[in-house]
């Protein structure tokens, strides 16, 4: 199934069995994921896998195309990840989908944390090849998963129609992905206690993430705008009630 990651590699690696793709992109991933792209180093991937430094040129073509198969390999991950969560919450209410999504986030940093290390180094170091190519897909693809979600939510009335659904991605977006950040980097943290937090209180700080978006997205229930709406409307009442009778005061003294 991940075969869909490694299109971008030759016909002589997609040839090889199974096992062997696999030890080839782990130990790549362990190399990037150690020392970033400049100085990871193609003698200790072939080194740790016991093939010729020629055989993974014959594969990838240099370096960077070895990335650029790391890479895909990485959405691809998860994709898998994120297809899973919209299979169990399809009939779920926004909040909850977005809560299970940051949750699948978090469980994929746990299953796959070499592979988000990458991220982190493409992101806070600039001598990635295609950089800035690589992190607008990461979050064109991010866009194109919660878009749907946003959209489903105003439609269910769990969120307010006036939502803007750009705005609401571009937030969605930024914020989980900070949030996820500051699970693995401390500085990133600033005082949320969310960095390696446990099991338990990971979660709490997650239930707390979704009550802050659904006092600040979430559509008021029904009976407070309708109880919200009769109070304006008595107050309307009241105050012309009361001009009317400042009226016949005024008329009554004219008398």
């Amino acid at each position: 199934m991940l075969s869909k990651g490694w299109k971008l590699a030759r016909d002589t690696f997609n040839n090889l069995d199974e096992g062997k793709k696999v030890k080839i992109l782990d130990a790549a991933v362990d190399e990037f994921s150690r020392h970033g792209f400049r100085q990871a180093s193609v003698n200790r991937i072939v080194e740790r896998i016991g093939i010729a430094k020629g055989s993974l040129f014959q594969y990838f073509g240099s370096k960077e195309g070895l990335f650029k198969v790391i890479f895909s390999y990485a959405v691809e991950l998860v994709r898998l990840s994120l297809r899973q969560v919209k299979k169990e919450t399809g009939r779920a209410d926004f909040f909850e989908r977005i809560k299970q999504s940051l949750l699948a986030g978090i469980r994929f940093i746990e299953r796959h944390p070499k592979v988000y290390r990458i991220y982190l180094k493409m992101i806070f170091q600039e001598d990635f090849p295609l950089r800035a190519e690589f992190l607008q897909q990461v979050h064109l693809f991010s866009a194109e998963y919660l878009r749907p979600v946003v959209e489903a939510g105003i439609e269910r009335g769990d969120l307010r129609a006036c939502v803007d659904s750009d705005m609401a991605v571009f937030m969605l977006d930024a914020l989980m992905d900070r949030f996820l950040q500051a699970y693995c980097v401390p500085f990133l943290d600033a005082g949320a206690d969310i960095y390696q937090a446990p099991a338990e209180e990971l979660e709490r700080k997650v239930n707390e993430f979704i009550e802050l978006l659904r006092t600040g997205m979430g559509a008021l229930p029904r009976e407070i705008v309708e109880s919200a709406g009769q109070k304006e409307l008595n107050l309307v009442k009241d105050n012309d009630a009361d001009k009317l009778s400042e009226q016949e005061h005024v008329r009554s003294k004219l008398l």
